[in-house]
């Protein structure tokens, strides 16, 4: 005879409760690059279809953040779906070495040792930056693998090697000998902090507070009499720009108007737009009267003078037409600077205007500059307005927030300047129209991306594509001194591709290296060597070329997965540089994601305080913490991050890693194999259940929908727990191994453990396969096959008829809830209850109700000891409003069986204590 208590089947598995992520996550890891899983898995499907992702290449610069572990994860999870659906799927990590950031961090390092940057050569200071950006690469490629990302670690691809160094240089010939590189000078976005252009992709707009003045030119020359001795009024947020203007436009279809007013007494006359008279009055503060109505046509060959032109600006000031000249806002005629804004520059070009270029590289005015010399232009906009005013040409102030345009990078304002610069045209090879139509064969995801980059490339002017530092890719051309011709020779170029790939491009800061290279066709002191470096953002463009020596990478790759922001950065320079070079677009499919923003909506900052720190987060709670949080977030939209979405996540992990441990802790050692027909109707609900879940699951990852597979997977697990598993426990503990019930549910846990640990592996590879090591120890999770819903477990009729049955269920429930609320019963198992059923609910007639279960199965269903299905509602019977489901709750007239807890009659004596059990338990016992 067996002793009671320690009949009872309770769950057993080393599988604990609490995780302890922080620590059995790096054991997991060691244990798989011991084991070599990623090789082994594209090893595993060595031959079948391959699935390519590009890895857009972060900067290596800095310990890793939220941002780049949202991305990255993403990537990962996606992958390892494809992977675990039998797809090859080589990632090759790659960095992005060169630029402006790494730059300062050398420069700041040489600060500290007191060292001057200037007084450092070419090929010292670039080592510096190479040595900085391979120790982060390092540093950055352990963090990575820290997050459980597979990928070939031991083979990334740097921007900065020879070899990918060789392939850029050779796309930029490409580039040059097709026509389309060019040098001119024109407006750029300039940043006087990092002193250097930068490109559209290297531009981000912030809200910024400016001056908002209103300026008068006096007007001194006019084909119309009466304008001679009045003022043309502009309105300007930048002040600074003033010592550069030459001209005043107006819209020659535009109706204007001479207004007259007066304020302290002083009467003046004013040339405006007359559709902004309103606008204009309000900014003043007094009524104008209209003097005078005339078309914009009518100020051909006016002239004013500068308000400066007694100190230094003595020259006239042109009014010219313009197109760009709107009505929107301001007065209907714009300050022209031609060195500082595109408009302003094409229009000074129309018309042969002197392109002013007053402000050197580090924001601060030339020596020659009257008044200003020496003035830095984030600094000098008050002094400006004060010299208007004590000229009398300040005609009001404000101070206005506007949209202004930053350096991504530094932060800074940006300002335009005109100088000479290197550009990529986008109509001389149709590359704006090509790339137009390259989008349409693009599959965007979300749709939105395609309108986004659309706009962008409709919009976007020429590329410029030189910067004015040192530690990048220079670019190798030669400009001739007396013809200004840029040097196009294709034998050249190979050796200077040739030379790079050999041994990098530090030689072209050595002149005699560069001599070398040119002789004997050509003699350097004939020459302007070029020292400019090369836009990160094509470096990067190019990097789908560093990938393809891979055999299973092929053009075009299918994937690339970034930030939304990359519309305007690697997307564009990868388009253009992949439609120009290669004639395609790089990319079958693109997929972007949110931003990380905090609980309350706001965007993450230290200053804050609402920054949540990625190692923090994975050296307290673990990595498939931030895991479960990516695949849990819907990446379309901007995803919220902070302590309380973290202690949600921790939540959602215990109920999920619960769910695994009662499926381990009950499976036995041997598995059990029934057929599905023989299976109770309980276990054939379960499958139908999972075979409705995995069919979900597959159809979310053609989407690339990793949200919507967790979404299934998790509330299928909230499912297994408070329905399945809550029904099952007592045929779990209790029943004897051979009875249906234990058999059946063993049968389907372990279908069902199968089935989610998989399915969750790409999303919580850690727990997954610490899970999977449990049950099947020796092969990663990651070398199995995604499991596949099985025809025979769709059953529709069942689900559809489950749902009544768990209706009914849920009412039996809230009267079992109110009986104990009575202190009728303790719990629900001392309950016997009468439900009263009507003879149709939800299209099932009562019959197919109640022959679904046997009697000891409705009991089992409703976890009490006792059910009668009764044809009218009972005396003293619940029923909640609205709903037709009548429940009579009765306290079981029986004795409880001390082995189960169910309570009945006829109950037998076991033991030397004589203990009562019913007769299932009894004969488990005896037999």
């Amino acid at each position: 005879m067996t002793d009671v208590k320690k009949s009872v089947r309770l769950p057993q598995t080393p599988f604990g409760m609490k995780a302890r992520l922080a620590e059995t996550e790096p054991q997991t890891l060691q244990w798989w690059q011991k084991n070599a899983v990623y090789q082994k898995l594209q090893d595993k499907n060595a031959g079948n279809q391959p699935f390519i992702l590009h890895d857009g290449p972060p900067y290596a610069n800095g310990h890793l953040h939220m941002g780049h572990a949202l991305n990255k994860i993403l990537k990962d999870i996606f992958l390892k779906y494809k992977a675990m659906q039998g797809f090859k799927t080589p990632l090759t990590p790659g960095w992005d070495c060169h630029g402006l950031p790494i730059e300062w961090k050398v420069e700041e390092e040489y600060k500290k040792k007191g060292q001057d940057k200037e007084a450092v050569d070419a090929a010292s200071f670039r080592k510096a930056c190479r040595d900085f950006a391979d120790k982060w690469v390092g540093v950055q490629s352990s963090e990575f693998q820290r997050l459980g990302v597979f990928a070939d670690w031991q083979q990334p691809y740097l921007t900065m090697t020879p070899a990918n160094e060789a392939l850029i240089t050779e796309k930029l010939f490409q580039f040059l000998m097709n026509g389309d590189l060019y040098k001119s000078v024109k407006p750029v976005y300039w940043s006087v902090v990092e002193q250097t252009a930068l490109a559209e992709a290297e531009v981000e707009y912030k809200d910024k507070q400016s001056p908002s003045i209103h300026v008068a030119f006096k007007i001194t020359h006019s084909p119309k009499p009466s304008l001679v001795g009045a003022e043309a009024l502009i309105w300007t947020t930048t002040p600074w720009t003033l010592p550069a203007n030459r001209a005043i436009a107006y819209h020659p279809e535009v109706d204007y108007v001479l207004v007259e007013g007066s304020v302290n007494g002083c009467g003046r006359k004013l040339v405006i737009a007359e559709a902004l008279t309103g606008q204009v009055e309000k900014v003043l503060g007094y009524d104008l009267a209209v003097v005078e109505r005339f078309s914009g046509a009518d100020l051909k060959d006016t002239l004013a003078q500068h308000p400066w032109h007694a100190t230094g600006y003595d020259f006239s000031v042109p009014l010219l037409p313009g197109e760009h000249v709107t009505t929107d806002q301001g007065t209907g005629l714009v300050h022209t600077a031609p060195g500082h804004g595109v408009e302003d520059f094409l229009l000074g070009k129309q018309f042969d205007l002197e392109v002013a270029q007053p402000v050197g590289d580090d924001g601060v005015y030339y020596d020659h500059v009257p008044m200003w010399a020496g003035q830095h232009v984030y600094k000098v906009n008050e002094a400006i307005i004060q010299a208007l005013d004590q000229v009398g040409a300040l005609v009001a102030r404000a101070d206005i927030t506007h949209s202004y345009p930053h350096s991504w990078r530094s932060k800074a304002p940006l300002i335009y300047r005109t100088t000479p610069q290197w550009f990529i045209s986008m109509e001389v090879n149709n590359l704006r129209e090509k790339a137009l139509t390259a989008i349409e064969g693009v599959t965007w995801i979300p749709s939105q991306g395609r309108n986004r980059i659309e706009a962008m490339i409709s919009g976007r002017p020429d590329w410029c594509v030189s910067r004015q530092r040192l530690w990048g890719i220079p670019i190798p051309l030669f400009v001739h001194k007396q013809s200004q011709e840029i040097l196009k020779d294709a034998e050249l170029n190979q050796r200077i591709v040739a030379k790079i790939a050999a041994e990098g491009t530090d030689f072209w800061f050595d002149s005699n290296a560069v001599r070398a290279l040119l002789a004997p066709t050509y003699q350097l002191d004939d020459y302007i060597k070029i020292d400019d470096i090369l836009d990160v953002w094509f470096e990067s463009g190019c990097s789908y070329q560093f990938i393809q020596k891979n055999p299973d990478v092929s053009l075009p790759v299918d994937l690339y997965l970034e930030g939304s922001d990359q519309h305007r950065g690697w997307f564009q320079s990868s388009l253009l540089v992949g439609l120009a070079t290669d004639g395609k677009a790089p990319f079958k499919s693109v997929l972007t994601h949110g931003f990380i923003v905090d609980e309350h909506g706001y965007k993450l900052s230290k200053s804050k305080g609402n920054a949540v720190n990625l190692a923090d987060v994975v050296q307290k709670d673990g990595v498939d913490i931030i895991r479960l949080w990516v695949a849990g977030s819907d990446y379309q939209n901007d995803m919220r991050l902070g302590q309380q979405v973290i202690k949600i996540q921790q939540e959602n992990y215990r109920k999920i890693r619960n769910v695994l441990r009662f499926m381990l802790g009950n499976m036995p050692a041997e598995r059990v194999e029934v057929a599905y027909a023989d299976l109770p109707v309980l276990e054939k609900y379960a499958l139908a259940h999972l075979h409705a879940v995995l069919t979900a699951c597959e159809k979310h990852l053609e989407k690339v929908n990793i949200h919507g597979i967790y979404r299934e997977l998790f509330q299928f697990c909230v499912d297994l727990s408070s329905f399945y598993f809550d029904i099952r426990k007592d045929a779990l503990y209790c029943e004897g191994d051979q009875s249906a019930p234990y058999r059946g549910c063993v049968g389907v846990l372990a279908q069902t453990f199968q089935a989610v640990c998989q399915w969750l592996a790409p999303i919580l590879s850690f727990t997954a396969e610490e899970a999977w090591q449990i049950y099947k120890p020796g092969e990663s999770i990651f070398l199995q096959d995604l499991t596949k819903p099985v025809d025979d477990w769709q059953n529709e009729s069942l689900l559809n008829k489950m749902t009544v049955l768990r209706g009914i269920r849920d009412q039996v429930n809230w009267a079992l809830e109110q009986a104990r609320a009575e202190k009728k019963i303790r719990s629900s198992l001392e309950a016997e209850i009468s439900v009263f059923v009507p003879e149709s609910l939800d299209r099932l007639s009562r019959q197919e109700i109640l022959e679904t279960f046997t009697p000891d199965e409705w009991c089992d269903f409703f976890i009490v000891s006792g059910v009668t299905f009764v044809d009218e509602k009972p005396t003293g019977s619940v029923q909640q409003d609205g709903q037709e489901i009548a429940v009579r709750v009765d306290q079981h007239a029986g004795e409880k069986c001390q082995r189960c807890w169910k309570y009945g009659t006829g109950y037998k004596e076991v033991g030397p204590e004589n203990v009562p059990v019913c007769q299932r338990c009894y004969d488990v016992l005896v037999h």
